[in-house]
């Protein structure tokens, strides 16, 4: 993702706020060492990289839940069961190419093994998880991995996931618990509650 990317990201986001306070910014750090001024511009720059990602994880996550919303009013959750077992991941993948990043969706407990946290995201999952009940907000990481930025952001269950990954029988009706059964046997994915970690997005981007 090159810089114009990210700042046409931020602008559209909201996040950029423009106004007469920039100019007295920039005058009373003009007298900070070089040092500063390089620890201020990184700072500033995780800050932006870390809201780009957060806009293309909401985008993501926007257009993958228009069309499971859209199977859901078609067939019931059973259709939704069927629409990820077919297109959530080639919808992410074309997202990627569409907004210039690297993008994708991976869970410790996965339905699909395609989406099987690695190493790293899984300490990130775990983090996140073990804050479970604190009442402390899961914020976005973003590290810096050979040589591209690396945003993760958390994905918390609603009312509408628990259809396909709450508990079998209770929230899970039949068709759908024999439909999960059928695509996915080895399925990892059931059993959550209401505003649980799912998983998270992973958003690489190219480092400026």
């Amino acid at each position: 993702m090159n810089r114009i990317l990210i700042i046409s990201i931020l602008v559209i986001g909201g996040i950029i706020a423009l106004d007469s306070c920039t100019e007295n910014k920039v005058s009373k750090t003009s007298t900070n060492t070089d040092a500063e001024k390089i620890e201020a511009t990184e700072a500033l720059m995780d800050i932006n990289y870390k809201d780009a990602g957060k806009q293309l994880a909401i985008q993501t996550k926007s257009s993958l839940a228009n069309y499971l919303i859209s199977s859901i009013s078609e067939k019931g959750s059973e259709g939704a069961v069927e629409f990820c077992n077919i297109k959530a991941i080639p919808i992410t993948d074309s997202m990627s190419v569409v907004l210039g990043a690297k993008i994708k969706r991976v869970s410790d407990l996965p339905r699909n093994p395609a989406n099987k946290a690695n190493e790293a995201e899984l300490a990130y999952i775990k983090k996140w998880k073990e804050s479970n009940g604190s009442g402390e907000q899961k914020q976005p990481i973003v590290s810096e991995i050979n040589g591209k930025m690396v945003g993760y952001y958390p994905i918390v269950t609603n009312q509408m996931c628990l259809q396909c990954h709450g508990k079998a029988y209770k929230d899970i009706n039949d068709a759908t618990l024999n439909k999960i059964n059928k695509l996915y046997p080895n399925d990892q994915a059931t059993g959550y509650l209401e505003n649980e970690l799912r998983g998270i997005f992973v958003v690489e981007m190219n480092k400026n």
